[in-house]
């Protein structure tokens, strides 16, 4: 799927190399290859990871040129749909701008949340304020556009869609995505009291469902044993 063709790597200071690819599906499988060498022990010592929307960023690189050069011959299969950690995030669908996103999908406004929740999200990336998470997953058809106003406070468990994205609002925070649910209780999200702070971490997989039938934030979230966390400043919230 990636190889030396649709990705760009160049230095990014004295040790990172700053790999950029062509789109967020590539930069998920890239990410996934650096992740799967790096536990096996085949990856040049890099100290950190970071992934962005279209980049990751390696740091504590020795040699940024010569892992440019062998990242650049790299074949890079695409990540499979069930792999990584699931979480499930119940929601209620309640948000205040439902009817505007029912009316984008052509659907009633209590379609939206059966819609919503048929797909499974991955995170691609996180940023804006910590445990905040970039999901992939809504097929293109579902796509919004951001808010034409911004608004200056979305409550924390805002569930939120955006171009390409979902995310959940960890903390009360402005911001301009179309808000058509509420996660009851977001504390899970970010907790500095854990081990890994953040319960949304770049490559796990997200799962909603209706709050009435969500059990213990389902298959590995409340108690927080999660992925360790990666941000990225790329992109707004």
């Amino acid at each position: 799927m990636t190889d030396g063709r649709s990705l760009t790597a160049r230095p990014a200071g004295r040790h990172a190399l700053l790999v950029e690819l062509r789109d967020a599906e590539h930069t998920a499988a890239f990410l996934a290859e650096v992740l799967r060498r790096r536990a096996a022990g085949t990856l040049h010592p890099v100290t950190e990871v970071v992934p962005g929307a279209r980049t990751v960023l390696l740091d504590g690189v020795p040699d940024p040129d010569a892992l440019a050069r062998r990242v650049a011959d790299w074949e890079v299969p695409p990540v499979a749909d069930d792999t990584g950690t699931v979480v499930e995030i119940p929601v209620r669908y309640d948000g205040p701008d439902l009817a505007d996103v029912a009316a984008l999908w052509g659907v009633g406004p209590d379609e939206v949340g059966a819609l919503h929740r048929s797909h499974t999200y991955r995170v691609a990336f996180c940023g804006f304020a910590p445990g905040f998470g970039y999901l992939t997953g809504l097929p293109p058809r579902l796509h919004v556009p951001r808010r034409s106003t911004p608004r200056t406070r979305v409550p924390a468990g805002a569930v939120a869609l955006a171009g390409p994205y979902s995310a959940v609002y960890p903390r009360a925070t402005p911001g301009g995505w179309q808000l058509i649910g509420t996660m009851p209780d977001p504390r899970p999200l970010w907790n500095p009291a854990r081990e890994r702070a953040a319960l949304l971490t770049p490559g796990t997989r997200v799962r909603f469902v209706t709050a009435d039938t969500a059990t213990a934030y389902g298959t590995a979230t409340a108690t927080g044993d999660d992925p360790a966390d990666g941000t990225s400043p790329e992109a707004g919230a």
